[in-house]
């Protein structure tokens, strides 16, 4: 059977101060209809290059690419840029891994949609918004006709990843480019996309070249894989054989650093994962050096102590903006934590896990509650009080492209913190931002470069330096490490224990990988439209788990094992409850149930 999509030879090269550097080398492969490719590889490997080359998307004044790209027998990286345009969005779609990035800021989401549906499938009108109304239902975007409406930075990041690949599934193309499509998405929503994707190979034809630095989504979804190291593509094969038997040591090395559920059962704590020999290409991460040192004393009592947390944001309508409801975004959460803890936030995407924790730092004012952090209530103080305690907390944010200056040189954005608090002078705090690239594995050269140069994984892994740079007591990590490949998404945590270890440092570690969690936390919250529903030590809450949203979640769990494919129970595409409330609701009182010791679940959902 031909081939829907042949790329043969593929070689994509950028200029930059010192030459041509070729980013993809002689690349080929084939993809058949009905059939995806999973490319796998570290962040920087040439896996979103090789996309963006076969949609033309390279800019051709410091870029070239050579080789063919056969779809239905047609070179398109011969064809004229008018007739590529036509094709582009139609028979070959792509959902771009950042979100905030290929949304357009001053449109509505709607208009976004109903712009591909005009250009590519002539509808216009009612029956334009009625398709794209569809979409996004589709998509399990809840509330979705009053959302059709909302501009890009009123979702959440898994909300705006969904906008993405409804915009890419509208016009059904032959051949879907999927760059990280499921980073961004709580593993609930991962599993019903994926069974998207899958449903409409089947109803179309569509082939799916899908790029992922999770393996576990690998096994689920792919039929081939390609793995990717430096621009070539070392290993090649059907996706059984090669996690059976894998042949490049590239290859091992990255399955040296799989996170599975369940891999923790039995261990009392968190332990750091055990990585295969890293060889020569890649300096390993390494805990940093001349770092200044944060207060270690141990104390029984609380770093951090939540009570009664709640935050809404009013939602406003009419001429005259009247307050119609509110988002009932975060609702009466209460949780301690000590030094040197981890406590896992899980929950799916729009449940409130960000805004908690951008609501204890104050970076979101919340309606009601307190919060104290080494004893001090942080609602009393005033902004100089509280930017000097803020130098104790940091944040990693979820976007890393959206956190970063575009116009900064990343040393210079890492130094920034240590140079406004005073904690060293320039010319040390650039010394010290040179040390942390090294610490979370990035060359100390690259400090010069622009955040626009870096792949995503990499941007990721500069917001973790930043956020060390004041070694803080508290992280509050947003997704720290969902963008980051296995190996440096391994390395990273396993960074972070040892600081954990040596600074008694306390994480609040936002995630929707449950895996991860699992290797990481001490305690898992589980949260669901705004409150929490269950709490407790991680094995307690992994192996015993009490509410049902809570068995949902680690239901959805991708396996990382190809031949078990299938055996997970069917995520139902059930429609998410809007957290928007009228403005007089109270929310009803909650009972909670002890489990076992340190372990409650809510009664009443």
């Amino acid at each position: 059977m031909e081939p829907l999509l042949s790329v043969q030879g593929l070689t994509t090269a950028f200029r930059g101060p010192a030459g041509w550097a070729t980013a993809v080398k002689d690349l080929s492969f084939d993809l058949h209809a009905r059939e995806t490719l999973a490319i796998v590889g570290e962040s920087g490997s040439g896996k979103t290059v090789t996309a963006l080359s076969l949609l033309r998307l390279v800019a051709d004044a410091n870029g070239r690419v050579a080789g063919k790209a056969l779809l239905g027998g047609r070179d398109i990286l011969a064809l004229p840029e008018e007739e590529m345009s036509r094709l582009r969005g139609n028979e070959i779609a792509m959902i771009f891994q950042e979100p905030m990035t290929s949304l357009n800021p001053v449109l509505t989401i709607g208009q976004q949609i109903i712009e591909v549906l005009n250009v590519h499938r002539d509808l216009r009108g009612a029956a334009a918004r009625a398709e794209a109304l569809r979409i996004l239902e589709r998509v399990r975007i809840p509330a979705a006709r009053s959302r059709l409406d909302d501009y890009p930075h009123q979702f959440s990041g898994g909300m705006r990843q969904r906008v993405m690949i409804a915009i890419a599934l509208a016009c059904r193309p032959k051949v879907l480019i999927a760059d990280e499509p499921t980073t961004a998405l709580d593993v609930t929503v991962q599993a019903q996309i994926l069974a998207l994707i899958r449903e409409l190979q089947q109803e179309t034809g569509m082939a799916v070249l899908f790029i992922t630095h999770d393996l576990a989504v690998v096994a689920e979804i792919a039929d081939r894989m390609l793995v990717m190291w430096q621009g070539i593509g070392v290993e090649q094969g059907e996706t059984e054989a090669i996690f059976a038997s894998p042949r490049a040591p590239y290859t091992r090395r990255l399955f040296s650093a799989v996170f599975a559920l369940g891999a923790m059962r039995g261990e009392p704590a968190p332990k750091k994962m055990p990585l295969a020999d890293d060889g020569p290409e890649r300096q390993a991460v390494t805990p940093p050096q001349n770092t200044p040192q944060p207060n270690t004393s141990r104390s029984d009592q609380p770093l951090l102590q939540v009570t009664g947390l709640t935050t809404r944001f009013p939602v406003r309508s009419g001429l005259f903006g009247r307050l119609s409801g509110r988002v009932h975004a975060v609702e009466n959460v209460s949780f301690a934590l000590k030094p040197g803890e981890t406590l896992a936030l899980v929950g799916e995407s729009g449940c409130g896990k960000s805004t908690t924790g951008r609501s204890i730092l104050r970076l979101i004012e919340p309606s009601a509650g307190a919060i104290r952090f080494e004893g001090v209530d942080m609602s009393g103080l005033d902004k100089r009080a509280l930017n000097r305690l803020r130098r104790k907390m940091q944040i990693i944010f979820q976007d890393p492209y959206a956190s970063l200056n575009p116009r900064i040189p990343v040393a210079r954005a890492i130094a920034e913190p240590m140079i406004v608090h005073g904690v060293a002078p320039r010319e040390e705090a650039t010394d010290r931002a040179a040390a942390l690239l090294e610490t979370v594995g990035l060359a100390p050269e690259m400090g010069t470069r622009l955040p626009h140069e870096f792949s995503g994984g990499q941007r990721q892994r500069l917001c973790i330096a930043r956020a060390l740079a004041l070694s803080p007591r508290l992280i509050i990590a947003d997704e720290a490490v969902a963008a980051l490949d296995v190996s440096i998404k391994a390395q990273v945590l396993n960074l972070m224990l040892d600081l954990q270890a040596q600074f008694a440092l306390s994480y609040l570690f936002i995630s929707h990988d449950m895996a991860v969690v699992e290797r990481i936390s001490h305690r898992v919250a589980v949260m669901y439209l705004g409150e929490i529903v269950e709490i407790g030590p991680r094995a307690a809450i992994i192996e015993n788990p009490q509410h049902p949203y809570t068995r949902k979640l680690l239901a959805a769990v991708p396996i990382p094992d190809p031949t078990r494919r299938g055996t997970r129970k069917a995520a139902v595409a059930e429609e998410l409850p809007s957290p928007v409330r009228p403005p007089d609701y109270a929310a009803p009182p909650r009972t909670w149930r002890t489990v076992s010791d340190g372990h409650l679940v809510q009664d009443d959902q």
